[in-house]
């Protein structure tokens, strides 16, 4: 089955893999985090997120990563949350996966941006993609419709804007004296953090968005699902994705270009554990026999499930994990906040030791 863009899935099946870095990759985890369970003025979900995150630091993980999501029980404002969760972790990284832009002021999120990352002392790892455009409709009634109905422009348009403010470009003109400046001043987002630009990532669905961020100068995030489906399976697709990244990125930026990949496991060791994780099993083998089905024509990674070393064979050969600079274990989504701390457990004592790449 080839992409709607033939010529791209073309040039992606000829790309070779691009070689495995040799560097140890970062270890991280990707959470569902939920305002549930609200009590008079206490959120039973926003505090189990928190102390997911200490859980997470002292297991070792590096960067923990939050889902971005609107009109929904998870996180609708991450950045409040990532800045309370910076007051409790010193040491691991804290971002989005992804926020989207469709529904952002551009220039506000830069403010946001900024200040979260000053907080967190330089650990912001901001994730960035599009929205949601096969609910288009729904979503307009509460954030407004798009002129022209052309979500890849908008959404190109607040990228820039968003760089730019980020950058420290002038964003404002004075027209006339103000308290804080003289008429005539170019006003730039206060406040400003220096190196957030170079920590900004794209979520990429496919080749052709790879390309795209990679052009931008950005790093790239991918995820569990691969919304491009060419002649290449799951792990060689994106590690093609990531190589091309590289290769653009190169052309336009000095600093370094970082990818990320996401994987789903389901790690047990005894029935009890295999039968509470039954359904992500059930919903893999599914979509394993149902390629592209459904209404958009997704192709998703498989789920590492068993024991330890189990899981860790399922990885090791990973042609996209060896392509990237960072794992991401992906957190499954409504399961009791001590099914998620097991499932990181488990992967950072009894998987990763058995994976070369993780080791530091």
């Amino acid at each position: 089955m080839r992409t709607s863009n033939g010529m791209l899935g073309c040039i992606m099946s000829d790309l070779p893999t691009p070689p495995a870095s040799t560097a140890p990759k970062r270890l991280s985890f990707l959470a569902f985090v939920e305002h549930t369970g609200v009590t008079s003025n206490r959120s039973l979900g926003l505090q189990e997120g928190l102390e997911l995150f200490e859980y997470a630091e002292d297991l070792g993980y590096d960067t923990g990563y939050v889902r971005h999501r609107h009109l929904e029980t998870y996180l609708s404002s991450p950045f409040t949350f990532l800045a309370a969760a910076s007051q409790r972790v010193k040491r691991i990284r804290l971002g989005t996966s992804v926020t989207p832009l469709r529904f952002e002021q551009p220039v506000r999120l830069a403010e946001d941006a900024a200040t979260l990352d000053l907080l967190a002392e330089g650990r912001l790892e901001l994730g960035l993609s599009s929205g949601y455009a096969a609910t288009e409709s729904t979503f307009a009634q509460a954030f407004g419709s798009i002129e022209g109905d052309d979500v890849r422009a908008l959404v190109d348009a607040r990228l820039t804007a968003f760089l730019s403010a980020v950058e420290g470009r002038p964003v404002a003109t004075a027209e006339t004296d103000l308290p804080f400046a003289e008429a005539g001043s170019e006003l730039t987002v206060q406040p400003n953090s220096p190196g957030l630009r170079e920590r900004v990532a794209y979520g990429a669905g496919g080749g052709s968005s790879a390309l795209r961020t990679g052009q931008r100068g950005l790093r790239l995030q991918l995820s569990t699902l691969n919304t491009e489906i060419g002649e290449l399976g799951f792990e060689d697709a994106q590690a093609a994705f990531i190589g091309a990244y590289r290769d653009e990125h190169a052309r336009v930026a000095s600093a370094p270009s970082f990818a990320s990949v996401s994987r789903a496991i389901a790690p047990y060791d005894t029935p009890a554990e295999r039968a509470e994780l039954e359904w992500l099993l059930e919903r893999d083998a599914e979509r394993a026999t149902n390629v592209g089905g459904g209404l958009l024509p997704f192709q998703f990674g498989r789920v590492a499930h068993g024991a330890g070393e189990q899981v860790a064979a399922a990885l090791a050969d990973d042609a996209g994990i060896h392509a990237a600079d960072e794992l991401v274990i992906a957190l499954p989504f409504d399961y009791p906040a001590e099914t998620q701390r097991r499932i990181l457990r488990q992967f950072a004592e009894d998987a990763a030791p058995h994976l070369p790449y993780l080791n530091r």
